[in-house]
């Protein structure tokens, strides 16, 4: 069974985008848990939370997906920044487990200001300090591949490897891959042998079995663009051939999707859902 969703806004009340996850035939999600372009106002109020449980429980909707908001940097050079980050993620993965997500995804950082490698080695250090805080929780974090755009890390695999043997292969941190973000960074996921050649890459630094959700973006940037912006299922360069390859493929089955595809309204979720499951079916 195809497990696929998208991310869903949580205006009004959090618990309002279960509901809307729903309305969208939605079997997984993603959400912000909070503002995504600011820093922490405040808590989730309990009966929210609780609400929000239990709606998912009725629901059937798994995993559930939370991102991390992009005012954070895992990787900042100025230790100021690096600090209120930490302490930011930490409450997020708190909030996280307290609404019973799986997962939360993080980009993993933009070093700019300093080198690859020591943005990398900031990185492992917050993640050592943020799993200590946590203790044991369920949420796991998912370190996000991206486009390689500016000074951004995580575009080939051998960052998250980097962070994961320097985090002694923790069982709490596994890997979010997203399509469009591979296809700048230059993988050719619509050609079969390309896509192979990008499983066994993962599979060589991190394994395939820490990667557990995949964002399905197409894209009209061209390959090795660096540039991260997203497009309708099949409407890009990727396109519909290409994700036939990559739903079908044997190595990917069972792992959750979720779209981020432009919208303007629900309209434009319920379009490229569509495509997705007849992707998948065969119908187109």
């Amino acid at each position: 069974m195809l497990t696929l969703g998208c991310q869903v806004s949580i205006a009004g009340k959090i618990y309002e985008a279960v509901d809307r996850a729903v309305m969208l035939g939605c079997n997984t999600m993603q959400i912000f848990a909070r503002n995504p372009r600011q820093w922490r106002k405040g808590l989730l109020a309990e009966d929210d939370i609780k609400i929000f449980k239990e709606k998912i429980k009725s629901s059937g909707i798994h995993p559930v997906v939370i991102h991390i908001p992009y005012t954070l940097n895992l990787a900042a050079a100025k230790e100021s920044f690096y600090k209120i980050t930490i302490r930011e993620f930490i409450e997020d993965l708190h909030e996280a487990d307290c609404l019973g997500a799986d997962y939360l995804v993080t980009h993993m950082g933009s070093h700019k200001g300093i080198t690859e490698a020591k943005g990398l080695s900031r990185i492992a250090k917050a993640l050592k300090k943020i799993l200590k805080s946590v203790g044991t929780i369920k949420t796991k974090i998912l370190l996000e591949n991206t486009s390689g755009s500016g000074s951004w890390l995580g575009y080939i695999f051998s960052h998250q490897k980097f962070v994961l043997e320097h985090i002694d292969w923790n069982e709490g941190v596994g890997l979010c891959l997203d399509t469009a973000h591979a296809w700048a960074a230059g993988y050719k996921i619509n050609d079969a042998d390309e896509l192979n050649r990008l499983l066994d890459e993962i599979n060589q630094h991190v394994g395939l079995t820490r990667l557990k959700v995949i964002h399905l973006n197409d894209t009209r940037e061209k390959l090795n663009s660096l540039k991260d912006r997203h497009c309708d299922i099949g409407a890009g360069l990727i396109g519909k051939e290409g994700f036939r390859l990559f739903l079908r493929h044997p190595r990917l089955n069972n792992i959750p999707l979720i779209l981020e595809t432009p919208k303007e309204s629900e309209e434009d979720d319920i379009r490229n859902l569509k495509m997705v499951r007849d992707l998948y079916d065969g119908k187109i």
